[in-house]
């Protein structure tokens, strides 16, 4: 639920996956023992009337051990990751990224396989206002690094193009 709408999106490619999975594993290398890096946790953003699914979450496992066993406020989120396809570019690109700003999700990396330019990643931090400082990008090919508390280098010529 997006901006107060039902939102539905195809399953996810199979490059979604390809550039998911490698990404979970390096940062559970980084993330302190009582976090957990997970796939499609739902995250509710009251401000934005949204239930946001980010593709990654990390999150500080007592968040899901909380009273509502379905939700978790996107503000327990330390770092939220989007991987965008052509379904889901726009939310991706501005809704999504308003909301986890609005929320205080200290970072936000959009992964943006689609992108006009060629595909992209894109680190955003220092929510404020309802808006993210840009932190990093660059192109597929490039590094970016992932600050504090991740500290964290990522090469991502490991990202598939589609």
């Amino acid at each position: 639920m997006i901006e107060g709408l039902i939102t539905v999106t195809p399953y996810s490619a199979q490059a979604h996956h390809l550039t998911v999975e490698p990404l979970q594993r390096r940062l559970y290398e980084v993330i302190p023992e009582a976090w957990g890096v997970y796939q499609r946790l739902t995250l509710a953003v009251p401000s934005r009337l949204g239930l946001y699914v980010p593709d990654l979450a990390v999150v500080p496992e007592r968040a899901l051990r909380g009273a509502d066993d379905t939700l978790v406020p996107a503000g327990k989120a330390h770092l939220v990751v989007e991987v965008t396809s052509t379904a889901t570019a726009d939310n991706d690109r501005i809704h999504k990224a308003r909301g986890y700003a609005e929320a205080g999700i200290p970072l936000y990396l959009l992964i943006d396989a689609v992108a006009p330019g060629g595909p992209t990643v894109t680190l955003y931090g220092e929510p404020g206002r309802g808006v993210y400082r840009l932190l990093s990008a660059g192109k597929f090919g490039s590094h970016l690094v992932v600050p504090q508390p991740f500290d964290l280098t990522l090469d991502t010529s490991e990202f598939p193009e589609r």
